[in-house]
């Protein structure tokens, strides 16, 4: 050990401020008591604060309001006293020099507060020199407590001192407080016991808001995220717990995607993993070229499948888990949609594809954004592409303030009573085109959450073709 290492058993400076640390924080908040808040400590924490902050206000008022008015007071008791200082002084210019001594005592039994005789010479230390002044020029000067008050007698060297005047500094009432003093103690009384009052009238509810929160946030975290935080009783924590309830239910979402994506997933996944170990095993059993090759493209063709699977997944995921931020800009409508439905057209093997944009005003540019909005044109493309029997058609249009996209097919169509349930991910209808034609049930779920992030939706329909319609809704900003 060096000559500056802390001797055993003794706490090193950084372990004294963090006690010193806690120990702050442990008198500055609520304690809990049994896993609750104590009400108790709440309220006193409260009250303590309030009332010694306001305490503190109150006296350092007073005493910049005393500080300026004290040469109005001084002043007023100057005037309030001249009269009976003038007859003193008459009294005694009536008696002998020697007397006055005397003669005071005598007077002095008749007043509530003292009268002396002190020599001029004594009172340099004790007045303010503007007192002394006052002094010398025959004024009344009175002391910096504003309790004692001097007065040259004529000419002489003898001044007279009358007071103190305060009735807490005369000893004939030493034992009764002062009126002021009780005044005061009266009413700082009153005040504290009024906002005790309605300081406990207020911290009642905040404290019932306060618990009904904790118990949210501990059931919360013990997983059982049904829970809802209770209804507030002050606006304090109204935001507070509306952020709790959206981040319950929000945190709902989020487990209910968490298990559709994996149900979901692992069930997609079997398919083409056993296909693929099939064709292993048919691999190692076979000479022939042909077949090996066969086989070989069927691998790489259901690792095209998974790796699409994994790709639509995280889309979904991404859109489900946040709603990505939108960064709208200004597109010219009909160039925009013909470009996007050429870019995927050649996945629509010998199937008629148009697009029809006589609908639209002329030069009609609209905010969308161009980063997502492709996902939800492309997916219904896709499963057009998988159902139509040979045409389909994109059309466009403006009815009042919302932009319509609509892309029809003349396959079979979907029964009304799955219209709404197809757009749910991992859901396809139970029917033979499906297990034929493959998909992953993830391509409408992104189409209806792209379209969400616009302020509008995915909707289906019958097709004026004969098979499925499905119409993109949006707020258009022109």
């Amino acid at each position: 050990m060096t000559g500056t290492d802390p001797q055993a058993g003794e706490p090193s400076p950084k372990e004294h401020n963090q006690g010193l640390a806690r120990s702050l924080i442990r008198v500055a908040l609520p304690r809990w008591r049994g896993k609750r808040y104590s009400l108790s400590k709440l309220f006193f924490n409260f009250y303590l604060l309030a009332m010694g902050s306001f305490v503190a206000i109150a006296f350092t008022a007073d005493f910049v309001i005393s500080t300026a008015q004290r040469g109005i007071t001084d002043d007023y008791a100057r005037r309030f006293m001249r009269g009976t200082i003038t007859l003193i002084e008459d009294e005694l210019f009536r008696q002998p020099r020697r007397e006055w001594q005397k003669h005071l005592k005598e007077i002095d039994n008749k007043f509530s507060y003292k009268l002396g005789i002190v020599e001029r010479m004594s009172l340099d230390r004790m007045l303010t020199p503007s007192q002394v002044i006052k002094l010398d020029a025959g004024d009344i000067a009175i002391d910096h407590d504003g309790d004692i008050m001097y007065h040259r007698l004529g000419t002489s060297s003898q001044v007279l001192v009358v007071g103190p005047l305060a009735a807490n500094r005369n000893p004939e009432l030493k034992d009764r407080l002062p009126l002021e003093l009780r005044l005061r103690l009266l009413t700082w009384s009153l005040i504290g016991l009024i906002f005790a009052v309605a300081l406990w009238f207020w911290i009642r509810p905040v404290w019932r808001d306060l618990e009904g929160l904790r118990q949210t946030a501990l059931d919360l975290g013990d997983g059982h995220f049904e829970a809802v935080s209770p209804p507030v009783r002050t606006q304090l924590f109204a935001p507070l717990s509306d952020t709790m309830n959206s981040m319950a239910e929000r945190i709902r979402q989020l487990l209910a995607t968490h298990r559709e994506l994996s149900c979901g997933i692992s069930h997609e996944l079997r398919t083409p993993i056993a296909r693929m170990r099939f064709a292993l095993e048919m691999l190692s059993e076979t000479e022939l070229r042909e077949e090996r090759e066969r086989l070989w493209a069927m691998m790489e063709a259901d690792l095209d499948e998974l790796d699409q699977l994994i790709d639509t997944s995280l889309t979904y995921a991404r859109f489900e888990r946040e709603a990505p931020e939108a960064h709208f800009s200004s597109v010219k409508l009909a160039e925009w949609l013909t470009d996007e439905v050429d870019s995927v057209r050649l996945l629509g093997r010998q199937l008629e594809v148009t697009v029809n944009t006589k609908n639209l005003p002329e030069n009609l540019f609209v905010d969308l954004d161009r980063k997502a909005m492709p996902y939800a044109l492309r997916n219904l493309l896709r499963n057009a592409f998988k159902y139509a029997a040979k045409r389909i058609s994109v059309d466009a249009e403006l009815v009042g303030d919302n932009m319509r996209i609509h892309v029809d097919d003349d396959g079979i169509g979907i029964p009304p009573e799955e219209r709404e349930h197809i757009f749910s991910a991992f859901t396809r209808l139970d029917r033979s085109r499906d297990r034929s034609t493959g998909g992953y049930g993830l391509g409408l779920a992104i189409a209806r959450r792209v379209l969400e992030l616009h302020g509008g939706t995915a909707t289906a329909d019958a097709s004026p073709l004969g098979g499925a319609r499905f119409t993109l809704t949006w707020k258009a900003r022109q």
